[in-house]
């Protein structure tokens, strides 16, 4: 029982929301849109279910798993609406309530204003 409860939570940890991760994931994101829009007309079989699945795990490396994840594929899977910028829309949206969390999750910042102390000799 060990081994499957540490294989789930490697499987879906939440990566640190570094720059690098999040411009990584909207560049993946973009390119993936972009070649399906590009190439959505010429019909290949196949190959936009292709470009989603690597999309998404790309996704899921980068930011870790979100359940947005999951209906995002399922909409890419319909003819029409892999047309539209739905990874990108996907990872702005995952970036964003990930940072979000992290601000709620910090804690809260004290200030100290240092005060003069009394001279020893007066």
């Amino acid at each position: 029982m060990d081994k499957i409860s540490s294989a789930y939570s490697v499987a879906f940890r939440t990566p640190v929301l570094t720059r690098k991760r999040m411009w990584t994931a909207m560049a993946m994101a973009v390119v993936a849109d972009g070649l399906q829009i590009a190439l959505g007309p010429l019909g290949i079989a196949g190959f936009d279910q292709g470009i989603d699945l690597i999309a998404a795990l790309l996704a899921i490396g980068l930011l870790g798993f979100h359940p947005l994840l999951l209906p995002t594929f399922l909409i890419e899977l319909i003819p029409v609406a892999d047309l539209m910028p739905t990874w990108t829309g996907c990872v702005l949206f995952v970036i964003a309530m990930r940072r979000r969390a992290k601000a709620v999750d910090a804690p809260p910042t004290i200030t100290v204003q240092p005060r003069e102390l009394p001279d020893k000799h007066s």
